[in-house]
């Protein structure tokens, strides 16, 4: 049996190049069957990352059979998985987020959580000596994680382990990292082609604070004026998403990559309730600019209040 390696829902870079990585490993090191699929369509930097390290789009698939071989990257919260992933036999996870709870395996597995900046950097490690295998397209697979991950290692969630590793990969690969990083940040800010509910979906994840759901969504930018000229229509798209996904409110972060701060949208009570809460904000109109919060899984989601 073919053995699939995927991420969460809405596949940013890293939940994209690591099932990529990861497959190649268990393919070509391990003699073992595998697939890099995707559960969603990649987001503009993802697809770049594709495109530019000459892979096919991995297949996206919606549902697993019972009984299918599956690894799990860059995610353990089964909210962000199919809805059967119980019934699949989970062979490994590899992850770097916090440990949610509710995934059930047939047996024993690798679990390999570490608190680092990203998934590719853990894969890193995991292979050892064999990471010397690797072709340019894996690696270039692999220096894109980090580099959107770390958001250039400006996020606070970036570790002197991703650094050193992306420096490396790319001296390997005699690519300039700045400019290498300002092509994916491009790729990333073109929102031109995207629905009002797709940019809501596009990087978010499902999260429950004392009782109430919320989807919180994150759009990272070079070019957040692009975004915060649609503010209104967003916000209004936000009651469409909230009905059709069963959640309780949108939050959405408009992150600017080179001026280190995000933009929060307080269309309602609520909002303005969590930003004054969860980051000490003072809210006077229908956004609130929160300088340095950059990271959604170190900033942003511990320290959700209602």
């Amino acid at each position: 049996m073919t053995t699939l390696v995927f991420g969460h829902k809405s596949p940013d870079t890293d939940s994209t190049g690591s099932p990529l990585i990861w497959a190649w490993y268990l393919n070509e090191v391990k003699g073992v069957d595998a697939k890099a699929v995707l559960l969603g369509e990649p987001n503009t930097e993802a697809a770049f990352v594709v495109e530019k390290w000459g892979f096919d789009k991995p297949e996206i698939i919606s549902e697993v059979a019972e009984g299918q071989d599956v690894v799990i990257v860059d995610t353990n919260n089964p909210a962000e998985l199919p809805a059967a992933i119980n019934d699949a036999n989970v062979t490994a996870i590899i992850d770097h987020h916090k440990l949610v709870g509710g995934l059930e395996t047939k047996g024993p597995i690798d679990i390999t959580i570490r608190p680092l900046a990203c998934t590719a950097t853990i894969m890193y490690d995991l292979m050892g000596d064999d990471a010397d295998k690797m072709p340019d397209n894996i690696k270039g697979a692999m220096l894109s994680c980090i580099l959107s991950d770390t958001l250039e290692f400006r996020s606070p969630t970036t570790t002197d382990v991703d650094k050193a590793l992306a420096e490396k990969l790319a001296s390997e690969l005699n690519i300039n990292l700045g400019q290498y990083a300002s092509e994916m940040f491009e790729a990333k800010s073109d929102i031109s082609a995207f629905s009002d509910a797709e940019l809501i979906r596009m990087d978010s994840k499902e999260y429950e604070v004392d009782g109430t759901k919320f989807r919180v969504s994150v759009l990272e930018t070079t070019a957040p004026k692009l975004v915060l000229d649609r503010q209104a229509s967003i916000m209004e798209s936000f009651k469409a998403v909230e009905a059709e996904d069963g959640v309780d409110q949108v939050l959405l972060f408009v992150v600017d990559i080179l001026n280190e701060e995000a933009t929060f949208f307080t269309p309602n009570d609520l909002c303005k309730t969590v930003a004054e809460k969860s980051f000490g904000a003072t809210v006077t109109g229908d956004s609130v600019v929160l300088p340095g919060i950059m990271s959604r899984k170190k900033q942003i989601i511990p320290n959700l209040k209602v």
